[in-house]
């Protein structure tokens, strides 16, 4: 049978149909992107080929180191037990005596002692206190550092009881004094015969001490 030219040009006009709907199924245009021809399988270069999750902020701050409660190269206060205490000549003043309550370590390693000693008159086989405790005197001074051997006085200032008023004072013989070292709860004894107060509202401090010195 022949094909009429007729035919042939329907024929044509098939086949340039189909390939034009060929062509738009395999491509097309991405209207959110504006229009720009988007292939089938080929990745966008704008996105990451594989999603990846970024590392979590810290939320802890580096820890800065805390202050510390005291120099680590301190030695530590000198206990009592490793203390030899003594009283050193002095000299007389207006209606005082004044010395020196020494402190010698006896131990094997450095100690250091700060501030001012507990002074006190004791009495009796019991060594009971006598009147008020020493008054501190002054201002705080600063460490004081021993070395096996090594040497600190407080300046002790006492009182001639008998200028105050017997009435007010009862004066009474005391043995010695008790002394604890700054920072420590054990007292230690220092031998001392004199007169003490037992009244409690005198005219003036029958003990003052001043802080620890360098000897």
């Amino acid at each position: 049978m022949s094909i009429t030219p007729s035919a042939r040009r329907f024929a044509a006009a098939g086949v340039t149909a189909a390939a034009l709907l060929l062509a738009g199924c395999s491509g097309g245009t991405d209207e959110v992107n504006g229009g720009t021809p988007v292939v089938s399988g080929t990745p966008d270069p704008a996105a990451p080929s594989e999603s990846v999750a970024a590392p979590p902020a810290s939320t802890t701050a580096a820890a800065a180191p805390s202050p510390s409660g005291g120099d680590p190269l301190t030695p530590p206060n000198c206990a009592t037990a490793a203390l030899r205490i003594t009283l050193g000549a002095g000299d007389a003043g207006a209606g005082s005596v004044y010395r020196p309550l020494v402190f010698t370590n006896t131990g094997g390693t450095t100690c250091q002692l700060r501030g001012f000693p507990g002074v006190s008159y004791v009495a009796g086989d019991d060594g009971h206190q006598v009147g008020p405790a020493a008054a501190m005197s002054g201002e705080r001074g600063g460490e004081v550092r021993l070395g096996p051997g090594g040497s600190a006085a407080a300046p002790l200032q006492l009182a001639n009881v008998q200028n105050f008023d017997p009435a007010t004072c009862r004066p009474t013989p005391v043995r010695g004094l008790r002394v604890y070292p700054p920072g420590e709860t054990q007292s230690a004894f220092v031998p001392l015969e004199t007169t003490g107060c037992t009244g409690e509202q005198l005219p003036g401090n029958q003990l003052s001490v001043q802080t620890m010195t360098a000897q």
